[in-house]
């Protein structure tokens, strides 16, 4: 079982900490810390980015960077959940595209745990750019 806890410092902001001991601060006023939902598109990047990184790592294909960047809507009344969110796979080296496509396909149908819980609120769209990251 996986068990996290949110500790609440003053005002907005919140420590979290998970299983691992690693801590990450929250602010809801988005003063000291991102957001918990800012932190939900960031979570969704690193997830997608491990994803890519792994099969594209075990294809032996010579990326040299990877930077995966969220665009993302909310719903205008509570719970504002993500209603549609665009991720941007910027990726450098030279590396096939064909792999680079089926590496971000197979995040989003197979891997992926984070875009599968957003995808019952949220299109996910998925957008590739060649170049340095």
């Amino acid at each position: 079982m996986t068990n996290a806890r949110a500790t609440w410092i003053e005002k907005q902001r919140f420590e979290g900490v998970a299983a691992s001991g690693h801590s990450v601060a929250m602010d809801g006023d988005k003063i000291t810390a991102s957001t918990p939902m800012e932190l939900v598109l960031i979570t969704l990047c690193g997830c997608t980015g491990y994803d890519v990184v792994s099969i594209l790592s075990k294809k032996r294909e010579p990326f040299t960077s990877l930077e995966v960047r969220a665009e993302a809507e909310r719903a205008p009344n509570p719970p504002s959940v993500y209603t549609e969110i665009k991720l941007i796979y910027r990726i450098g080296g030279k590396v096939s595209r064909k792999a680079v496509e089926d590496a971000v396909r197979l995040s989003k149908e197979k891997y992926c745990s984070v875009s599968a819980m957003l995808e019952k609120t949220a299109k996910i769209t998925a957008q590739i750019e060649y170049g340095d990251a």
